[in-house]
């Protein structure tokens, strides 16, 4: 069951001026089932992406990333679960264009005005014919509305859809922002085995479009880790419609570049961390939190070091509090001059370990009683300098190997 993690009421995502959706059944892996899903752009909205940074990236994410450079005006995106059309070769490029080029010829469209994303079972041959027939469907169901019935148009072996929205006033105009998500396994930053779709009807100058997404990514998707696998198809997008009818933002350090900047963030983070709270067999969600970093960097390699951690994430699953593999994972983490002698270790409020060895008034009940808890933080204090760095993950449980281990049958 996720942490505390509900499934959205639609009635709260909020519709983005400039964006219609529409969500079909194409039976990509199984009948009966919304596995194909369509956003419809206005003209004139401003696109930006970030992907995966694994090497043997999905043939959808070379083409999406193919379309972006190429400044055709992107217009319109379409999702299919159930096949990743990753490892596929040369066959896997021409299907995810091939799907492009369908969905043109249907909306007026140049090819490049599309971006194609899949996610599901890798190194399977896309059934581009079963998605050529679903999209026009997709195309009837287009409403501006559709963000609820997009969320589960998206999901793989998630357990519940995930959205958000925001409103925030910007130069006196109500400016809306929604996003959508999936993942719940595969999932470690860089980006994670997740898609993340955020639209707003801002008016923010295009060229900014790309820092701001780079920069609502490195706060949320890439601060999330479930299993320390790196997938092959991870995209984020935002698309700004540009329809508020304020000003238009120019710089992201102004008023309104800093509002925009945190309601962005703000949704980007919801979704990343409902991404976590969904891990597959997860039963506790855990903040990491590292203080008393030289740079932000080394506050990271310990971060990870922890989260990604087999044995510390066993040992939240049992509720053991055998503490000594965070400090552990500390000193692995790849710190060279680290000084075991002022770390400091805190489980909520308990003080476990001073000055690098266990704290004299530390008791192994208190440990238990906060790892019991189905939300949980781990912060350490290197003592190095005044950087920190915080990331989420959750346990790791015998249904994780379960859901793994049947995952295509």
């Amino acid at each position: 069951m996720p942490v505390n993690l509900v499934a959205p009421d639609p009635a709260d995502l909020l519709p983005v001026p400039g964006v219609d959706i529409g969500v079909a059944m194409a039976g990509v892996r199984k009948a009966n089932r919304r596995d194909l899903v369509l956003f419809r752009l206005a003209e004139g909205t401003a696109v930006a992406g970030v992907f995966t940074k694994n090497r043997f990236c999905a043939a959808p994410v070379q083409v999406c990333r193919e379309h972006l450079q190429a400044g055709a005006g992107i217009r319109a995106m379409v999702i299919n679960t159930g096949n990743a059309n990753a490892g596929t070769g040369a066959d896997g490029l021409a299907r995810a264009r091939r799907t492009c080029d369908a969905l043109a010829a249907l909306m007026g469209l140049q090819p490049a005005q599309v971006l194609p994303f899949s996610t599901g079972v890798i190194m399977e041959t896309l059934p581009v014919e079963r998605i050529e027939a679903g999209l026009p469907a997709a195309l009837a169901a287009l409403r501006p509305d559709g963000w609820a019935l997009a969320a589960e148009g998206i999901m793989t072996t998630d357990t519940l859809p995930k959205a958000a929205s925001r409103r925030v006033v910007i130069g006196g105009r109500q400016v809306t922002v929604s996003g959508i998500a999936k993942g719940a396994g595969m999932i470690r930053p860089n980006m994670a085995t997740m898609l993340g779709f955020v639209a707003t009807d801002a008016v923010i100058a295009p060229a900014l479009l790309g820092t701001l997404v780079r920069e609502a990514a490195d706060a949320s998707f890439n601060r999330i880790t479930i299993d320390g696998d790196t997938s092959t198809n991870d995209s984020f997008v935002l698309a700004a419609t540009r329809q508020a009818g304020h000003a238009e933002i120019t710089s992201l350090d102004s008023a309104d570049g800093r509002a925009l900047r945190e309601a962005v963030g703000a949704v980007a983070q919801q979704l990343a961390q409902a991404i976590v709270r969904d891990g597959e067999g997860a039963t506790k969600f855990i903040t990491v939190r590292i203080d008393g970093g030289r740079d932000e960097a080394e506050c990271r390699l310990a971060a990870y070091a922890i989260a990604h951690s087999p044995l510390v994430k066993t040992a939240f699953f049992a509720s053991d509090p055998n503490l000594g593999r965070i400090l552990a994972a500390v000193g692995y983490a790849g710190i060279d001059d680290l000084d075991q002698g002022l770390i400091d270790l805190f489980l909520d409020d308990v003080h476990v370990a001073r000055q690098g060895g266990r704290h004299p008034d530390y008791r192994e009940a208190d440990g238990q009683r906060v790892m019991k808890q189905s939300e949980i933080t781990v912060r350490v204090d290197l003592h190095r300098g005044p950087a920190t760095a915080t990331v989420w993950t959750c346990d790791l449980s015998h249904d994780y190997v379960s859901i793994n281990a049947d995952y295509r049958s």
